[in-house]
Order: structure tokens, then C-alpha cells, then sequence
């Protein structure tokens, strides 16, 4: 990772003398600013799997991580490592539930409350809402998902909503909220 990040440097030294792109990244616009946005996501990707390596397999253990090692929720807003585990999961949406089938044609659902992650519908017809937090999920992501799955119900007279939360891991009082 680190020579991906090397590559994705360029200063503003660079902009002075209009040095050509050094990753193979297309883009229109500003290089600096755009090789910046993609260098700090592939920092955070870095930090997170370094922190991740620590707690393999803690939540599928039903093991807890320690409160001690969590950090507040909107240090963990990690924007683009949502967007590749969202992508990975549209691609193999059974590995969450078996039966279980995408149907917002690949595009994130707009609601009052924001943007659907993922919207499923369940072996048994009912609407799965599916919110992905790439760091620790607190009370903020269970509101967000409870307020997506209300609007949804809201829009769709009748059906049937439930949730899912995917997280790296989720503090003291989200882990007592589960159902």
C-alpha cells in the first residue's frame, strides 16, 4: 500500500511545474486535489486493516472489541472503504443472507432521511435496508438505519422493512441495541 500511496502523491511543486498525472487514474480537473482525496482514502483503508488485524475475526466470534479501542463514530466516516465494501457486497449479496436479492438496480435509494446503502428483498419477500459503516458503528448509524427503514415503509404502504447493520466493529451501547 504504501507505494500506491507514493504514487498517488503529487505536491503542490508539482502543480507549479504541471507535471503530468502519476498514477493511472483518469480524472478531470484538479490533479493535486483529486490524487489527495484518493491518497487519504487508501491511508484510512491502511490504518483500518492495520486496526482490523488486531480483532480478526471479533465480531464474528461474538467476541467485543474494547471500549478503550474505540474511537468516536465520525472519526471512523470512511467515505470510499463504504463504497468498496458496498461494491463487494453487490456482487455477493449471499454472503449475507442466502435467497437474498438487490433491487435498487445498483444505484443507492434516495429517501427523506438519505441514502440507502443497499435496498434487498429477503427469500421472504420482505425489504431489507442495509446500512454499511466501514469503522466502529455507534448510536448514529443504528438511528440512521432506523430512520432509512421508516421511510421506507412510509413510500411502500404494506410491506414489510427490516435492517441490517455491517460494521468493522460497534461500540458499548450499539451492541446493546441489537435485536
Amino acid at each position: 500500500m504504501l507505494s500506491l500511496i507514493k504514487h498517488l502523491t503529487y505536491t503542490t511543486d508539482d502543480q507549479r511545474h504541471k507535471r503530468s498525472n502519476p498514477s493511472k487514474i483518469p480524472f478531470d480537473g484538479d490533479k493535486r486535489k483529486n490524487l489527495a482525496s484518493y491518497k487519504a482514502a487508501v491511508e484510512l483503508y491502511r490504518k483500518f486493516i492495520e486496526s482490523r488485524n488486531k480483532y480478526v475475526g471479533a465480531n464474528c466470534l461474538g467476541n467485543e472489541i474494547p471500549d478503550s479501542q474505540v474511537r468516536p463514530e465520525e472519526d471512523q466516516q470512511r467515505v470510499g472503504l463504504e463504497r468498496d465494501l458496498q461494491a463487494s457486497l453487490r456482487t455477493q449479496i449471499q454472503q449475507i443472507e442466502q435467497g437474498m436479492t438487490i433491487i435498487d438496480d445498483g444505484v443507492e435509494r434516495r429517501v427523506d432521511s438519505g441514502f440507502i446503502d443497499i435496498t434487498a428483498r429477503d427469500s421472504s419477500g420482505e425489504i431489507v435496508v442495509i446500512e454499511l459503516k466501514a469503522g466502529v458503528a455507534g448510536p448514529q448509524a443504528i438511528t440512521q438505519a432506523l430512520s432509512y427503514m421508516g421511510d421506507v415503509l412510509a413510500e411502500e404502504e404494506g410491506c414489510k422493512v427490516r435492517g441490517i447493520l455491517i460494521a468493522a466493529g460497534f461500540d458499548a451501547k450499539s451492541r446493546a441495541a441489537r435485536v
